[in-house]
C-alpha cells in the first residue's frame, strides 16, 4: 500500500500538539469527579484522557478516513482489520498529570501490518516533541537524535516503570530493579513510558525496560528509538514488544546487558 508518510507525520504532529494544548488547559485545574479509576485502583483516567483521544481520532480520521484506530480509552477497531492503523495514547503519564508532575505526553503512531511507520511523542508542559519516520531517522527538540553508545552498566543511567496491578502480578519488576540498582550510574522512574523512550532516543537515558505495558505505551516510542540507532526487543530478546507486554530498549552494546538481568 502506498502511504504518504510526510503527510502522516505532519498531521500526527499537528494533532498531538492540539491534544497537548487541550491537556494544558486542564492541567492543575481538574474539577471534582474528573478523575476516576479503571479496573485497578491506581490506574487513573481523567475526562481529559478521553477528550484528547476523541480529538486525535477526529483529526486523524478526517485526514485518513480509510485507516483503523486503536486508542487507550475508547476507540479500538478490530485487530484483524488489515491496512494502516493509528495507535494512540492520548495522555501517557496520567498519574503525573493528576499530581502536577511534568512527565506526561501524547503519543501517536502509524502502523502497517504491525510495522511502525510514523511516531510522534509530544510532551506539552515540557514543550518538547520527538518524532520519527521509518528509514528516515528521528528528530527531537534539538534536531536529529542518536542513542548513547554506552557499553558498561556502570556508565548507564537506566529508566523503568512499575505496573498498576503490582500486588496481583508475579513479576512486579521490583526484583529486576534490584538487580541493576548497585551496578549502574543511576535509575529513574519517570512515570511515562513514552517519555522514557523519547529520552532514550535523545541520549538522556542509556537504557529502558518495563513489563506489563500495552501497545499504546510503546507504539511511537519504539520506532523513535529504533530510528535513533537503538535496539528494541521484548524481554525475551524477541520482536513481540508491541503486543507482548514487555520491552527492553538501549544502544546496541548495552541492550544484551539489560536482557541478561530482566526477568519477566
Amino acid at each position: 500500500m502506498d502511504l504518504d508518510l510526510d503527510a502522516a507525520l505532519s498531521v500526527a504532529r499537528d494533532a498531538a500538539a492540539e491534544a497537548g494544548d487541550l491537556l494544558m488547559r486542564g492541567y492543575r485545574s481538574l474539577p471534582g469527579g474528573a478523575v476516576r479509576s479503571k479496573a485497578v485502583a491506581r490506574d487513573l483516567v481523567t475526562d481529559l484522557d478521553v477528550a484528547s483521544e476523541r480529538l486525535l481520532v477526529e483529526r486523524l480520521r478526517a485526514a485518513f478516513p480509510g485507516h483503523a484506530f486503536e486508542g487507550e480509552e475508547e476507540v479500538i477497531d478490530p485487530l484483524d482489520l488489515e491496512g494502516p492503523r493509528w495507535i494512540l495514547d492520548p495522555l501517557d503519564g496520567t498519574i503525573n498529570f493528576v499530581h502536577g508532575l511534568p512527565a506526561f505526553a501524547v503519543s501517536v503512531a502509524l502502523y502497517l501490518d504491525e510495522e511502525p511507520l510514523v511516531g510522534v511523542i509530544h510532551a506539552p508542559l515540557l514543550s518538547e516533541t520527538f518524532s520519527a519516520v521509518k528509514g528516515r531517522g528521528a528528530h527531537g527538540p534539538n534536531g536529529p537524535m542518536r542513542v548513547r553508545d554506552t557499553d558498561r552498566l556502570g556508565d548507564a543511567l537506566l529508566a523503568t516503570g512499575f505496573p498498576y496491578g503490582r500486588n496481583e502480578l508475579e513479576h512486579d519488576n521490583l526484583a529486576n530493579f534490584s538487580r541493576f540498582f548497585y551496578d549502574v550510574r543511576g535509575m529513574r522512574r519517570m512515570g511515562s513510558a513514552a517519555v522514557d523512550l523519547a529520552y532514550l532516543a535523545d541520549g538522556r537515558f542509556d537504557g529502558f525496560w518495563e513489563l506489563h505495558l500495552g501497545p499504546h505505551d510503546v507504539a511511537a516510542g519504539a520506532l523513535i528509538v529504533r530510528e535513533s540507532g537503538g535496539v528494541v526487543s521484548d524481554a525475551s530478546g524477541g520482536d513481540d514488544w508491541l503486543r507482548g507486554g514487555s520491552i527492553v530498549a538501549a544502544g546496541e552494546a548495552l541492550h544484551p546487558l539489560l536482557l541478561e538481568r530482566v526477568e519477566h
